[in-house]
């Protein structure tokens, strides 16, 4: 098992109930650039500190929001290939269907997996909602130029005996030659992250790592499920190995259960305050299929920013839900590292293994000493055992 160290890198000065929407129509005069100077500098710290302490590294990057800085993942990425020495470096992701050149994300990724030494891994992600109106892309064409600007990329990235042509429906390139290569050959590893099982199973079919976010149990499964659908379909073979599969959860510890659960109730603050967008925003007609818009549309609450079912069967709305709530779904674990080592466990058991495991160690106003002193426990007393336990399992196996 991987073990992923994330933060959003969020701004919590912006934070408060009098901000209607914290993405997109936010004025960026409420930045201080010199305390967005200190943040970027204490992220980077920390994620040093991961790569000392045996994590791997996750980062992804969003746009016009108080809850991410991190607006190019690219620049932040280049900054800890440089200065991290062993941790894997996962982006996750680059939202290749708003980017206006896919041959730039290749040139970009292929020189970071260069100055890594061969430590990148490559997600590309379709992004949010509500960045669509910022990016000034089209939701209704968003899959398709996604995957158009998949196959582009992949196959720049793999072409090593000059320059090919390239006629699509979104892109066109008369010269595509990129320099460098990457180092790690064919390509870097590939990672799509998902809610639907629709997409589960196209990522299954391509053979790509499918990551999912905090989507409790119960949803993770049927992405599991249709993922290896896919990919005994597109010819990988009879059995999934678990190394497919990466998840999301928030996570903190403590030397008590009460300090624990506050770092962790902390953190939860990036979902209780993700659906702080104005309404223009959050649904573009498109973005959605539309089964999924009629249930949004038919659910009691059609606002909520997103409702999960605990194992009992019990909806909990993310946007206003409690820690128990959280660590009940499994999208949280929480409280001395024997507490987390045995939620973490349960929630292995319930999906049937995983290979990944991205934990949200800072989030929200959560300081640096909480934030890394929350990191060391973790790494010291739960991730030997968990890296141990996993150690015998390789192929999902559904539950």
């Amino acid at each position: 098992m991987r073990i992923y160290h994330f933060s959003e890198e969020p701004y919590p000065d912006a934070w408060g109930a009098e901000r209607p929407s914290l993405r997109i129509t936010l004025p960026n005069s409420v930045v201080d650039p010199q305390q967005a100077h200190r943040l970027y500098n204490r992220y980077i710290d920390e994620w040093m500190l991961a790569d000392e302490l045996g994590y791997d590294i996750m980062l992804n990057e969003h746009h016009s929001t108080a809850t991410s800085l991190t607006a190019s993942a690219n620049v932040i990425l280049s900054i800890l290939a440089r200065v991290t020495k062993r941790a894997r470096l996962l982006v996750l992701g680059v939202p290749v269907g708003n980017r206006p050149d896919p041959i730039r994300v290749a040139e970009e990724m292929s020189m970071i997996d260069c100055i890594s030494g061969g430590r990148l891994e490559f997600g590309m992600i379709k992004g949010v909602p509500y960045e669509i109106e910022p990016a000034n892309s089209n939701a209704v064409s968003l899959m398709p130029r996604f995957w158009e600007a998949h196959d582009l990329i992949l196959k720049a990235m793999t072409t090593h005996d000059g320059p090919f042509n390239f006629e699509g429906a979104f892109f066109h390139y008369r010269n595509v030659n990129i320099w460098p290569r990457p180092m790690q050959q064919p390509r870097p590893p590939v990672w799509i992250s998902t809610a639907t099982p629709a997409n589960a199973t196209e990522i299954g079919a391509k053979g790509h790592v499918m990551a999912s976010f905090m989507g409790g149990i119960a949803e993770t499964v049927k992405l599991h499920k249709a993922y290896a659908q896919g990919y005994r379909a597109g010819g990988h073979g009879a059995e999934v190995p678990v190394s497919r599969f990466a998840y999301l959860a928030m996570c903190g510890v403590g030397a008590s259960e009460e300090e624990g659960r506050r770092r962790c109730d902390v953190i939860a603050d990036y979902l209780r305050t993700n659906a702080q967008v104005a309404d223009p925003f959050n649904k573009p007609p498109g973005y959605i299929s539309v089964e999924a818009a009629m249930r949004s549309a038919r659910s009691p609450n059609p606002r909520a920013f997103r409702t999960l079912m605990t194992p009992k069967g019990r909806p909990v709305e993310l946007s206003t839900a409690t820690l128990d709530d959280f660590v009940e779904c499994g999208i949280a674990f929480c409280g001395t590292p024997d507490q987390v080592f045995n939620q973490i466990c349960a929630f292995l058991d319930g999906i049937g293994g995983l290979g990944n495991l991205l934990l949200m160690g800072q989030g929200g106003s959560l300081n640096a000493a909480d934030t890394t002193d929350s990191m060391k426990l973790f790494a010291r007393e739960v991730m030997p055992r968990l890296k141990e336990r996993q150690a015998k399992t390789r192929i999902f196996e559904a539950a």
